[in-house]
């Protein structure tokens, strides 16, 4: 089902593209230029994800953030990756390059939710140099 495009809408995945990274609710009301609530871009967010415009990753802390889907098509979602949250910055990227794991003989994996905690490469790079 093709949704209309509203001002709101359109706003809110600006801010998530010219971000280039994922982006709590908060995140991106801070940022947004027009008046809008919470409960506004929660529900924009979500549908972006029903569509399959952006993927939701859930932080150990429990806080949620919208990433864009940039290698997903519309037949092949692929928002079963591994994403790193900088424990310094608070950023949240998604590692495209594969991260190895296994489970336990007889276990099936199907979806998977992983954020990887500690510092990125940017704020690692930058105490070094300190």
């Amino acid at each position: 089902m093709q949704r209309r495009k509203t001002p709101t809408k359109e706003a809110v995945l600006k801010i998530l593209k010219d971000s280039g990274r994922a982006m709590s609710q908060e995140g991106i009301e801070s940022e947004i230029n027009i008046e809008i609530n919470r409960a506004t871009i929660y529900r924009i967010l979500n549908r972006f994800c029903e569509d399959g415009l952006v993927h939701k990753i859930v932080a150990e802390d429990g806080k949620q953030y919208f990433a864009l889907c940039l290698n997903c098509s519309e037949k092949k979602h692929r928002d079963n990756h591994f994403h790193f949250r900088c424990l310094s910055c608070q950023s949240i990227e998604c590692l495209e390059e594969p991260v190895n794991f296994s489970v336990p003989a007889g276990y099936q994996v199907t979806s998977l939710n992983c954020v990887i905690s500690g510092v990125c490469k940017d704020c690692y790079q930058h105490t070094r140099l300190s």
